[in-house]
């Protein structure tokens, strides 16, 4: 379900992960469904511990471009480009490698750095205008997008409209993508995904929110009843220990007067 709703819905893909979450949290692929759509709702900072948590479960680095993404999102460019450069990512599988490069290529972008953000695209021999790999669409548009950046209008609309090549030529539908299969087509015929709270009777809605009103209420009540009797007890024990402090004082003094008239 989430990943049928990840691109028209992140929002709502994301609670079902969590759904998901809560009766398999130790499983590394809910762990992942989770980081992959907290991703896609720009909801980073979930995405980074969750796709981090998946990636210590299953020890697989597949991941990583979208954990460096997670860190540009947070507005942390110059990680993401340290983690593209460090030995973790030196033998990832090309497809992996490529995604990182993209990522690493908007980090320098980010920072302004547009000729090492095109220069770590065009050092990839897979960005090439006439081959088409399963990943260039993404690839294609990200170098566009620098180009434009960069001033070159003609050129970024040359591999803008090659975009579409590729995609035609992979049979590719970028807006049908998701990274779960569709197994139970048939359930398209419903017009609206109902949300859990909206199967809740209005009038049962009011009388929970009520009592749970009435409860924090409550609640409040008891602990200021608990911090007032607290505060007394302190008071008498405080003045409990003055007391004994005084006699004790008061011993002494007595104690040394009948000393010095003995002497």
């Amino acid at each position: 379900m989430a990943g049928r709703l990840l691109e028209e819905d992140p929002e709502l893909a994301y609670e079902h992960t969590l759904a998901a979450s809560r009766r398999g949290g130790r499983v590394a692929v809910v762990r992942e469904a989770v980081g992959i759509a907290a991703y896609h709702a720009g909801k980073y900072a979930d995405a980074l511990r969750e796709l981090r948590t998946h990636r210590r479960i299953s020890g697989s680095d597949y991941n990583l471009p979208l954990i460096a993404d997670s860190l540009r999102g947070l507005g942390r460019p110059e990680k993401a480009i340290e983690l593209a450069q460090s030995e973790e990512c030196a033998n990832l599988e090309t497809a992996v490698k490529v995604e990182m490069q993209i990522v690493a290529a908007g980090s320098y972008g980010d920072l302004g750095k547009l000729d090492k953000a095109l220069a770590e695209l065009e050092s990839l021999e897979q960005l090439d205008f006439n081959r088409a790999f399963s990943f260039s669409p993404r690839l294609f548009t990200a170098y566009a997008d620098l180009l434009s950046a960069a001033g070159r209008a003609e050129d970024a609309k040359r591999w803008n409209a090659q975009v579409e090549v590729a995609e035609n030529a992979l049979g590719i539908e970028r807006e049908t993508e998701s990274f779960i299969m569709d197994l139970a087509p048939e359930m398209d015929e419903e017009e609206e995904t109902p949300r859990a709270k909206d199967l809740i009777d209005p009038a049962e809605a009011e009388t929970e929110d009520a009592a749970q009103a009435d409860s924090v209420e409550a609640d409040a009540e008891a602990d200021a009843d608990a911090d007032d009797a607290e505060a007394e007890q302190t008071g008498i024990d405080e003045e409990d220990d003055l007391n004994e402090v005084v006699e004790s004082d008061t011993d002494a003094i007595e104690a040394d007067a009948e000393e010095d008239s003995s002497k």
